[in-house]
């Protein structure tokens, strides 16, 4: 495992110098850099979500070797690939990052429902094409789920970007 995430990691390292590399226009260049990293960063929140895939669901959960529930899942993921220190519930993550429309959400999102009768009871990481990643309840493992299931687009609640090429 050690192994595949310093590979990763070499990745990131020698895409990020191409880019800065790459001549641009001066006035395109801080917007497209930006964007850039951004995808990138995006990228690495979402393959590294997909390792996870079997995990058993674990309320409280928040490693690998004992479990994930959802936020744990999301908290684990985004703390283990960026460093970045979120919010332990679904209801606080739904405050950090900015709010975003579904027509926009791009991988690396984090996409809430509505499971437990509260806003933002639920979390996953959006994958693109419709489809999130999660730790959905008790008695099933990490994973893919499509937001155009009946199940979770009558409860979808909306999303947020926290990933930012700004992140210190």
């Amino acid at each position: 495992m050690v192994r595949r995430h310093a590979k990763f990691s070499l990745v990131i390292a020698a895409s990020l110098c191409a880019m800065l590399a790459v001549p641009t226009r001066a006035e395109d260049a801080p917007s497209t850099l930006d964007q850039t990293v951004a995808e990138i960063m995006s990228r690495g929140v979402v393959d590294r979500a997909m390792t996870y895939i079997g995990v058993p669901y674990r309320l409280g959960g928040n490693d690998p070797k004992v479990g994930f529930d959802c936020s744990g899942f999301v908290t684990y993921v985004y703390r283990n690939t960026l460093g970045l220190v979120l919010p332990r519930t679904a209801r606080q993550l739904a405050t950090v990052g900015v709010g975003i429309a579904r027509e926009e959400l791009q991988p690396g999102d984090l996409v809430f429902f509505n499971t437990r009768g509260s806003p933002n009871s639920h979390v996953g990481i959006y994958l693109g094409n419709s489809k999130f990643v999660h730790a959905p309840r008790t008695r099933t493992l990490v994973r893919i789920d499509s937001l155009d299931d009946p199940a979770y687009a009558r409860r979808y609640d909306g999303a947020r970007r926290i990933l930012s090429p700004t992140l210190s």
